[in-house]
């Protein structure tokens, strides 16, 4: 009896061991396999053309710094395609990225090609591009900042409750939700949209080569379609990737049978679990984990089904 015992302790420490350094070498192989390969790089070497592509709302700058970091160091990118899908977002986030693409125009040609949208922010970034192109319908344009917010006070009135809020001067809870806004903090509040539109108006007279008075005209914050864009010189012309590899082959030198490749600079955690990494991690996870599984030393893991649509 006893010796039987000391079989099956000897198996589950043998077995403990084995998964151990499974992880261990695992981990090992996709550390160096992660290191090898530079974040945002594809596979096949060679000079190739980038593309950066921007898409949704504009509320944090990290990949696309990332991603244009990547293709500004890289000499063997020839020339970058911004891909632009983006309503525009943070005037923060979009000062970044336009800084970032203008420093790549600086040292390598930039198109830039505009998708269903790319108003605001998402106009602004385009401006440092050589050749800006967009299709008929596309939105772009809407060139103004606006400052929202919202204000409760009557509500709260309504259900008793009041607001007591200490402040160190009479601006510093302009806005609040919670009271009006004072004449003196409307006023200093529009200053600071004025000085933001001031600053979008100057990157985009300095982008399309317009008199400053020009970009106010057109700057009232509507959005135009690619059509009416391009009768007002705010874009180059009408079209797509295809169009904008043959102008960088003909004005830039850039052979059209380069490859196209998409930059995306992410994090370590972010190549590990994002969409396309996650299925090669969990089958990896799950067959080490297989392996303990056994009537004399299981392992009970709920695992989540994945839902698509």
């Amino acid at each position: 009896m006893s010796l039987e015992v000391d079989l099956i302790l000897d198996r589950r420490r043998l077995k403990r061991r084995l998964l151990l350094w499974r992880v261990v070498a695992v981990v090992a192989v996709l550390i160096a396999v992660l290191v090898a390969v530079r974040p945002g790089k594809m596979a096949g070497g060679g000079d190739y053309v980038a593309r950066v592509s921007i898409d949704g709302l504009m509320m944090s700058d990290r990949k696309a710094v990332k991603a244009l970091t990547e293709v500004l160091d890289d000499k063997s990118a020839k020339a970058l395609v911004l891909a632009i899908n983006s309503p525009g977002g943070s005037v923060t986030v979009g000062e970044t990225v336009h800084a970032l693409v203008a420093r790549v125009a600086e040292k390598k040609p930039v198109v830039a090609v505009m998708g269903g949208t790319a108003a605001s922010a998402g106009f602004m970034i385009a401006m440092p591009a050589q050749r800006i192109f967009a299709r008929e319908s596309t939105l772009t344009g809407s060139i103004g900042v606006l400052l929202q917010t919202g204000e409760i006070s009557g509500l709260l009135k309504m259900l008793g409750i009041v607001d007591e809020t200490m402040v160190s001067g009479p601006l510093k809870n302009q806005p609040s939700f919670s009271r009006p806004m004072s004449e003196k903090g409307r006023e200093v509040l529009q200053g600071i949209v004025d000085d933001l539109y001031d600053q979008f108006v100057g990157i985009v007279a300095k982008g399309r080569a317009m008199e400053p008075a020009r970009v106010r005209e057109l700057a009232d914050g509507r959005a135009y379609t690619g059509r009416q864009a391009l009768k007002l010189g705010l874009i180059d012309a009408i079209g797509g990737e295809k169009e904008a590899r043959g102008w960088l082959a003909a004005e830039k030198g850039v052979a059209d049978t380069l490859e196209i490749r998409e930059v995306k600079a992410e994090s370590l955690k972010d190549r590990l679990f994002a969409d396309d990494a996650e299925g090669f991690l969990g089958v990896v996870m799950k067959t080490l984990l297989s392996q303990s599984v056994s009537l004399d030393g299981g392992l009970a893991l709920w695992q989540p089904s994945r839902i698509s649509k």
